[in-house]
Parts: C-alpha cells; structure tokens; sequence
C-alpha cells in the first residue's frame, strides 16, 4: 500500500548556508505531552521505534532538539521548535505536489523530475536521497 503522507526528519536552522548543530548552552528536553505529542507522533514518526517507546522516551525527537534546536533557543522555545516544524509541514502537500507532476507510487522517475516538482512549492533546492 503506498503511503498516504510524509513524515518530517527534522527542522534544521542554519545561517547564511551553514548548517547548526549542537549549540551552546546544552538545553533541557522536556518530554512532549497531550495535543502536541498526538502531532508529533502522527507526523514526525520515530521510525526506528516501536509507538508505544517512541511515545514514553521520544528518542528522536529529544536528538533533534538537541541536535538543532538548540541553535535557535535564544529565538523560540522547544514548543515553538516543534510547532514551526507541523505547520511547515502542513504547508507543504508533498504527495499532492508530485501528483500534479504526474509523479505517483509505482512508477519510476529520474532524480531531476522529482526534486523539480519538490522545488515547485519549497522554491528552493530540496535534500532527497533515495534508499
């Protein structure tokens, strides 16, 4: 069965180009609860995990705070981080993005096609890798 959405791998900060990681200070990640958790777990998915472990430790979720988010701390708080990264997200229709491009599950597509059409909507060149 194809998928019927994407998930989110991450919300990156960088300046002029330079991607942030591990910034000063060190900050504390505070377990998602409620709404917020139900979001995350229905559109950033810890593929890695099980549901019921990615939900009680929030394994990746706590590495990409840790990771990048602690590069706009003095910016957003760790519940802006995560909120920012759903409505980016929300914005952004992938699967019906490469539909209109004619680009659908089961078929076969050069590279170029598929971050063209990506590019039609994010405007800027999108970091695909295929596995």
């Amino acid at each position: 069965i194809a998928p019927k959405n994407f998930t989110i791998h991450g919300l990156w900060p960088d300046k002029e180009g330079t991607l942030l990681q591990y910034c000063k200070p060190k900050p504390t990640f505070r377990s998602m609860q409620d709404q917020m958790l139900d979001d995350l777990d229905k559109n950033w998915i810890q593929l890695k995990y099980t549901q019921i472990y990615g939900r009680d430790k929030q394994p990746l979720w706590k590495h990409e705070y840790l990771k990048h988010g602690s590069c706009c701390q003095k910016v957003i708080n760790q519940n802006t981080y995560f909120s920012l990264a759903l409505r980016l997200k929300d914005r952004i229709d992938l699967l019906r993005t490469l539909q209109i491009h004619r680009i659908v599950p089961g078929s076969n597509y050069t590279f170029k096609e598929i971050v063209d059409a990506i590019k039609t909507v994010t405007h800027t060149d999108p970091d695909v890798k295929c596995k």
